[in-house]
């Protein structure tokens, strides 16, 4: 497959949910998103007002998490959350799913809470990647994640916080793309590395990748095509 830095780039919603982020940290995070065109920057909610003005103008998208990261919440907890960072700039929110009541088997109160929240971040102009952490349920719940978020017209499905057991598998990318039934968009994050990691995620499925090595990544490929070009001129 092909990739172009461009094509790269604008898949790559930028992180930083380090504990011991600093605002200089986070300024840097906006500044390299701004300047490789990067699809988001993603951060905790605190940080969204200063982000929304740092990027205002450039095309990039903030983004932030909610329920974050058990997705052990109430809904309405969720939904002020998501109210709030609308308020203060945010245009995509990254929800945990309470993945833990999927594992036990409250599938409809689960998905009437996708849809809710759905219903509140669309309502607010809000883009909305649903977190299943893929890494603590099995395929039968994976596939669940998935038609819950499809039918509450969730943008996107996500893998993982990161801060789970393990985070983005290609086959778990793999397995959504070739059974989800519409649109909904896939989303892997977590343990997103190198531009191998990166280059195999896509290939599976996934148009975002949360990452906070996106810088890196694309400084990967970049140089890879630059060695090819002067390799290729002798």
């Amino acid at each position: 497959m092909t990739l172009t830095p461009a094509a790269l780039a604008a898949t790559f919603d930028s992180t930083n949910l380090r504990l011991d982020a600093t605002d200089a940290d986070l300024a840097k995070l906006a500044e390299e998103a701004a300047t490789h065109h990067f699809a988001a920057v993603m951060l905790y909610p605190t940080g969204v007002a200063a982000a929304a003005e740092r990027l205002r103008g450039t095309g990039v998208k903030v983004g932030t998490v909610i329920g974050f990261p058990s997705g052990r919440f109430t809904t309405a907890a969720k939904a002020a959350e998501i109210e709030a960072v609308c308020a203060a700039g945010a245009n995509e929110v990254d929800i945990v799913l309470n993945y833990a009541a999927l594992r036990e088997g409250y599938v409809s109160e689960v998905a009437a809470e996708v849809a809710t929240l759905t219903a509140r971040a669309h309502a607010l102009g809000a883009l909305i990647k649903v977190i299943a952490e893929t890494c603590y349920l099995d395929s039968v719940q994976r596939l669940g994640a998935l038609r819950l978020c499809e039918d509450a017209g969730a943008d996107f499905i996500k893998t993982s916080t990161g801060f789970g057991s393990a985070g983005a598998k290609v086959e778990h990318i793999r397995d959504w793309a070739s059974q989800r039934r519409g649109k909904i968009q896939l989303k892997a994050a977590g343990g997103i590395k190198t531009l191998a990691d990166a280059r195999a995620l896509i290939e599976a499925g996934a148009t975002r990748l949360g990452t906070s090595s996106a810088a890196a990544i694309l400084a990967e490929l970049t140089s890879g095509m630059s060695v090819a070009a002067t390799s290729g001129s002798y």
